[in-house]
């Protein structure tokens, strides 16, 4: 068993971290706010700027906990600060449909974000369960078409699903897509992991409201169990990943260790085109979508107490050898962790005084980490274990709300902060320039 030593936490280098007031920042960079547009622009996790840095994607939210409520998905350009709305819902309440959490194709200008129902109402509103991915095409005058099939209709058409997908991530190469799902006919706690696919032919689903025709063959990739048996690797909860290369992915995956406590691990699993199309996926039944045969998730850390439970998402190393996490420390902070993919040992990266309060992005080089804290934007630098305080805001200014995601080419940070004007506030982006 891997244990996390806490006693042999790497030095850093930073200043002062008790911000209870005001404090300037290590390094003085140049920041900008981005847009002035009277709406919220809340940005996703991950890939928010497209590949030449030119534009980023936002959704129109002030409250995080509102995609249900959300009418539009925009972009703003990086330079002229220009905002173009590129999907608009239709017939839109206070139930539905929504849409939110967009990102960027890694190589082209073409965005996925989550789409509620189109039939969504008081008496079935937007949930987890009943969503898609949408793919809105801006080079093709803002084509938007489905992603993912949905079917609640048996029989149930091959490489559709039954509930809701989001979190969407593109794989480095563009041409799969991972997700976090939730079914709508079973505990809809018993949230997993899958992926898209592109494919010629995929099955029609019968035209009802609630069904979705995608184009995208979906596939579920970790099956989850309601009550794992301790000790054992089963999964009660998949969640949260990231792409270590374009066929393999790493996920969170709850589980209980021998005492019965619950933890959550890092679970890796190949994700094979041919083998995900061999298989039905729904299949007939009313247990939870099975994931196709071949397809095996591997534990590969095993912790005395896991991750935090700080919801945050996974980041890997360019090479797909590192995972980078948070933690716990004796203190109860989040920290920054190492888990390295060949042993699956987890190692403390810092010893911040403070607690990691975001969760994290890695710039595409690999040598840096984004995070907020009390109110501030960090930088920390692995290789000198370095952390560098890039905003000084007090804890009682406008709140910094969100991810902060690095540009395609790791020279901005763009990060969410409430900007007042008008004695209304919104969510806009700012920009941080590192070169």
């Amino acid at each position: 068993m891997n244990v996390i030593n806490f006693h042999n936490l790497l030095p850093i280098i930073c200043g002062c971290l008790l911000l209870s007031c005001k404090s300037n920042p290590t390094t003085m960079y140049k920041i900008e706010t981005l847009t002035q547009s009277d709406r919220g622009h809340t940005l996703h996790h991950n890939s928010v700027f497209n590949f030449n840095n030119e534009w980023i994607v936002f959704d129109a939210r002030n409250d995080d906990t509102k995609i249900g409520e959300c009418t539009e998905i925009g972009m703003v350009n990086v330079k002229t600060k220009e905002e173009r709305i590129i999907y608009q819902t239709k017939n839109p309440s206070q139930f539905g449909p929504g849409v939110g959490a967009a990102s960027f194709h890694p190589h082209e200008n073409r965005v996925i974000f989550i789409h509620g129902l189109p039939n969504a109402n008081a008496e079935k509103p937007y949930t987890m369960t009943r969503r898609f991915g949408m793919l809105v095409d801006i080079d093709q005058g803002n084509l938007a078409i489905p992603a993912d099939s949905r079917d609640i209709t048996k029989p149930y058409s091959k490489g559709s699903l039954r509930g809701g997908t989001h979190s969407h991530a593109w794989s480095p190469e563009g041409n799969k897509i991972s997700f976090t799902y939730n079914d709508e006919f079973v505990e809809p706690d018993l949230r997993t992991v899958g992926v898209m696919v592109e494919t010629n032919g995929l099955d029609k689903v019968d035209e009802i409201p609630g069904n979705i025709q995608g184009t995208y063959y979906s596939a579920l990739v970790a099956n989850i169990v309601s009550n794992p048996v301790p000790g054992s690797d089963q999964i009660e909860k998949a969640f949260d990943e990231c792409w270590l290369d374009n066929n393999l992915l790493a996920f969170q995956g709850n589980t209980r260790n021998k005492e019965g406590k619950l933890i959550t691990e890092i679970y890796v699993v190949e994700v094979n085109k041919d083998i995900l199309l061999k298989d039905s996926i729904v299949q007939n039944s009313s247990d939870y979508p099975p994931v196709p045969f071949g397809i095996n998730p591997i534990r590969i850390s095993r912790s005395e107490q896991g991750l935090s439970n700080f919801r945050h998402w996974l980041r890997a190393s360019p090479d797909g050898k590192l995972i980078y996490a948070l933690a716990k420390d004796k203190q109860d902070r989040n920290q920054i962790i190492q888990c390295d993919i060949s042993s699956g040992k987890l190692t403390y990266l810092n010893d911040f005084d403070l607690s990691v309060s975001s969760p994290i992005n890695l710039d595409p080089k690999g040598e840096r980490i984004t995070f907020i804290a009390d109110n501030n934007v960090y930088l920390f630098h692995l290789k000198q274990s370095k952390l560098e305080k890039l905003t000084g805001f007090a804890t009682d200014d406008s709140r910094i709300q969100g991810i902060p995601n690095f540009s395609s080419d790791g020279k901005i940070i763009a990060f969410n902060q409430f900007v007042e004007n008008n004695g209304k506030e919104n969510l806009q982006i700012k920009l941080i320039y590192l070169e």
